[in-house]
């Protein structure tokens, strides 16, 4: 069996990474009833995790800011996952896990001493800033103001997301639904896309489009929603969502969870998904908000970023953009034809800057000390009180 002990040490190890390093204070993140809980990829213990905004409250029902967990995400951690949690051995033949699965309840760290993983190249010494990997929640201790440089390139460019003559209509069709079929016969205006709530004579409160069975998608053809009933041919709408079309000259990339601005559009419409063309530009997407804005130029959160020239390193999701004029606090949001290297990605927030060199940090520094030294792939005892 593999889990079978197969040496002896000298000496005993100190910890296991994520275990309390002393009986000093220590201090968790609060947060609501039964939350946070761990991500879709569950969460290891012994590292950074930060916690989503805006989940859904597992107990009440509420919107909360801090429902979900994970060990990656943009700027500094949340807090830091200890090892009294509830792991389980779920593998076959596993013998231990440091893994909390998806659904469990996770408690956060902002304060305390615990012994952790040094996966740094280079040796620690007492003072240094614990350095948190944005993409893993993995911990390296450097100088402060040493973060570790991801990818670099010699021309790259940073683009607003833009539409020059995009419109925004209500979505209103004529159909029938029999069981849990919503057949269109017609388009008045817009585009249907799964997740839209629809209205209209006789309709169900609450029924939502759950997919699209046949047809051209957002136009005629058959849909399947979420309640079983008989409707007759009528006029059905989609009360608090519309649809964009995005034309004219586009630059940049719209994506779903974006805020759109500009013309008359109401304040807070948000990107849903795209519905049809080409993907990211010109083309449909459902919306928030139920509303009309005639041709105008409208522009979505965000930016896209070209990696271009002389590239070294690799970019991951959530890195914190380097370079002269790029705005503060620029990371990563998600990868679009760049999967590390040349390429285009999406950021968190947009400007225009033209051919530049552009890199990325790997790693965010922390509030968080060395306490112990060590060397590379050591255990090192990590504190958030500064020495003094």
């Amino acid at each position: 069996m593999s889990q079978f002990q197969s040496q002896v040490n000298v000496m005993p190890a100190p910890a296991v990474a994520g275990d309390f390093a002393s009986a000093n204070p220590r201090a968790s993140v609060l947060n609501g009833p039964g939350d946070p809980v761990a991500g879709a990829a569950g969460v290891a213990v012994g590292l950074f995790a930060w916690l989503q905004p805006n989940g859904y409250d597992q107990m009440s029902g509420e919107i909360d800011g801090y429902s979900l967990a994970n060990n990656f995400g943009p700027g500094v951690p949340t807090g830091f996952v200890h090892r009294e949690q509830q792991a389980l051995i779920t593998a076959f033949l596993q013998g231990n896990s440091q893994l909390v699965p998806q659904g469990l309840q996770v408690t956060l760290h902002q304060a305390g001493d615990f012994w952790v993983k040094h996966t740094g190249a280079s040796a620690v010494t007492i003072g240094m800033k614990a350095y948190a990997n944005n993409a893993t929640g993995a911990i390296s201790f450097a100088a402060t103001g040493s973060p570790t440089a991801g990818g670099t390139s010699t021309a790259s460019t940073i683009a607003l997301n833009n539409g020059s003559a995009s419109t925004i209509a209500v979505n209103s069709v004529t159909g029938s639904i029999a069981g849990t079929t919503l057949t269109v016969s017609a388009v008045g205006t817009g585009a249907l896309a799964p997740g839209e709530v629809i209205s209209g004579t006789n309709v169900a409160v609450g029924t939502t489009i759950v997919a699209q069975l046949t047809g051209t998608t957002g136009s005629t053809g058959t849909y399947q929603v979420s309640i079983s009933q008989t409707v007759t041919s009528t006029t059905i709408t989609t009360p608090g969502y519309a649809t964009m079309t995005v034309g004219g000259t586009v630059t940049g990339y719209f994506a779903a969870a974006q805020t759109v601005t500009g013309g008359t559009t109401a304040a807070g419409t948000t990107i849903l998904s795209q519905i049809s063309g080409t993907a990211g530009v010109a083309g449909t997407y459902a919306v928030t908000n139920s509303q009309t804005v005639t041709s105008a130029s409208l522009t979505a959160s965000g930016g896209l970023l070209t990696i271009g020239g002389t590239v070294t390193g690799a970019y991951a999701l959530n890195d914190l953009l380097t370079g002269s004029g790029v705005n503060a606090g620029t990371y990563i949001t998600a990868l679009l034809t760049g999967t590390g290297g040349a390429g285009t990605y999406l950021l968190n927030q947009g400007q225009t800057m033209t051919s530049q060199a552009i890199g990325v940090n790997a790693n965010t520094e922390t509030k968080w000390y060395a306490m112990s030294v060590g060397a590379a792939g050591e255990l090192i005892k990590m504190s958030s009180w500064p020495i003094g």
